[in-house]
C-alpha cells in the first residue's frame, strides 16, 4: 500500500523566506506520491513573492490569505483542498524533518491508527533550547490529557497525521496556535485510534524566527477548557 498511497502535505507559511526553498526540497525528496498545499498567511518578508514565482510548479497548490489570520485559519484553508489518502501537517521553519514521514504514516498503513502524533518527548534527538517552553508544553499536554482522557506526551506537536476521512469530520474554529488543543479534543471525541511516534526536533530560537510565545500558551489553556466544557 505504501507505493500506492497519496500524501497531502499541508504547509502553513508566515514569513519564512529563509527556509521555504529548503523545506520544499526536503518534502519533495520524500519517496511518495504527494501534493503540497501551501497556505501563505499574508507574509510580509518576501515569502509571498517567492511563492508567486512557484505557481507553475505542478506539485504545488499555493493559496494566499488576504490578511494574517493565524495558523489555525491557514490549516483550515489548506485542509479543504486536500485529495490524498493521508494528510500531514508540515511547518515551513525546518524544525521538523520530512525524512520521518515513513515512520509517521506506518501505523496508518498497517491499519492500526487513524491519526498519528509525532512526539518530541519520546526519545528522538532534539536541539536543547528553552526550559520554560518545555515546562509549558508539558503542562498544556497534561491539562489536555485530563480533559480528553488521553495519555499523550506532546499535544502541541506540529506533526499531526490523519486519514483524510477522519480529518473531514473536524471543523477547525481556532485561528492561531489554539488549533493544536482544539483538534486534539475533537480527535478524542471521535474515538478514533491515535498513535504517538518519536520524532526529532530542531527547535529555533526567537532570533531565528520562532513565533510562538507565552500569550499563545495562555490562549491554549483557555482553548483546552473551551473545547471540553463549552463547545
Amino acid at each position: 500500500m505504501e507505493n500506492t498511497v497519496k500524501l497531502s502535505i499541508v504547509m502553513p507559511v508566515f514569513n519564512e523566506k529563509n527556509t521555504i526553498h529548503e523545506i520544499l526540497k526536503q518534502v519533495r525528496a520524500t519517496p511518495y506520491e504527494k501534493e503540497i498545499v501551501i497556505v501563505d498567511d499574508f507574509s510580509t518578508d518576501g515569502t509571498r513573492e517567492i511563492l508567486k514565482g512557484m505557481e507553475d510548479d505542478s506539485d504545488l497548490n499555493i493559496l494566499y490569505h488576504p490578511e494574517n489570520r493565524g495558523k489555525g485559519a491557514a490549516l483550515s484553508t489548506g485542509f479543504k483542498e486536500v485529495s490524498g489518502d493521508i494528510v500531514i501537517v508540515q511547518d515551513a521553519d525546518l524544525e521538523y524533518n520530512p525524512s520521518e514521514y515513513g515512520q509517521l504514516i506506518k501505523p496508518i498503513l498497517e491499519g492500526n491508527a487513524d491519526v498519528v502524533f509525532g512526539s518530541r518527548f519520546l526519545g528522538g534527538p532534539r536541539r536543547v533550547l528553552y526550559f520554560w517552553h518545555t515546562v509549558g508544553n508539558r503542562a498544556l499536554t497534561l491539562l489536555s490529557n485530563m480533559m480528553t482522557d488521553l495519555n499523550l506526551t506532546d499535544m502541541e506537536t506540529c506533526y499531526k497525521v490523519y486519514r483524510r476521512e477522519v480529518l473531514e469530520k473536524i471543523d477547525i474554529k481556532s485561528r492561531r496556535f489554539g488549533v493544536e488543543p482544539e483538534v486534539t479534543a475533537k480527535i478524542a471525541r471521535l474515538g478514533v485510534s491515535l498513535y504517538e511516534i518519536p520524532i526529532s526536533y530542531n527547535g529555533r530560537k526567537y532570533s531565528e524566527g520562532k513565533k510562538i510565545g507565552w500569550k499563545d500558551g495562555v490562549n491554549a489553556f483557555f482553548t483546552i477548557i473551551r473545547f471540553r466544557f463549552f463547545d
